[in-house]
């Protein structure tokens, strides 16, 4: 007997691909077709098209298609690796891995970097960091009212002082590294123990499975 496949969706992974994503990512086979379970529910919640779009993104993220973020629009380019502006299956797999409890630190620290690096210029500038942060407290139900705009930029322009150690004003990947080393907290966002528990959450393709982890493609 054959592995068990959906017919019905127009992405649906092989065997072989679920196997491949395990094999290079932080999942189990078990795991990738949960995963995938997740991952057919978010592409329809709009556009039933088995790809997920900025808006359906939104609304697992939101609750609502039309709010705008910054912070998210920036996970959403970071999940769409082939910037076409969509995503597909291993491109959710891949970019999801990176907060797996399992995945490695490096990873997370290297995401992040590029989460906060806007311009893509290969450095984080002042005004990056400040707008990123705030927009992302907002998003997340962190952002404390109370601090004032001055408040604000004052504990940024403390962690920029902290970070900047070639004193030219903005931080590189090897200064952020070393950030994050000294303040592990700036990765207290990036590791989601219920990635772990998938299996539980979307168990219908696991019972059917027949690709063990033992029988990963090497």
């Amino acid at each position: 007997m054959g592995c068990f496949c959906v017919r019905k969706a127009r992405h649906t992974p092989g065997c072989e691909e679920r196997a491949i994503l395990a094999s290079e990512t932080a999942f189990t086979v078990n795991e990738v077709e949960a995963l995938y379970d997740l991952y057919k529910k978010l592409s329809s919640s709009i556009i039933d098209n088995g790809l997920i779009h900025k808006e359906e993104f939104q609304l697992a993220l939101f609750n609502s298609s039309s709010k705008q973020n910054l912070f998210a629009d920036r996970i959403f380019d970071l999940f769409d690796l082939k910037h076409n502006g969509v995503i597909e299956f291993e491109e959710f797999v891949r970019s999801l891995s990176i907060f797996h409890p399992n995945a490695p630190e490096a990873e997370k620290i290297a995401f992040v970097f590029r989460l906060y690096d806007l311009r893509q210029t290969g450095y984080i500038e002042r005004d990056e960091y400040i707008t990123l942060n705030i927009d992302e407290a907002a998003l997340l139900g962190e952002l404390d009212l109370t601090l004032s705009d001055d408040a604000v930029e004052a504990i940024v322009d403390k962690t920029i002082m902290e970070a900047d150690l070639k004193g030219d004003g903005k931080i590189d990947p090897e200064e952020w590294k070393e950030l994050v080393a000294r303040n592990p907290s700036l990765l207290k966002n990036m590791t989601l123990p219920s990635l772990k528990e998938i299996t539980l959450a979307f168990p219908s393709f696991v019972m059917n499975t027949e690709v063990l982890d033992s029988e990963l493609v090497s």
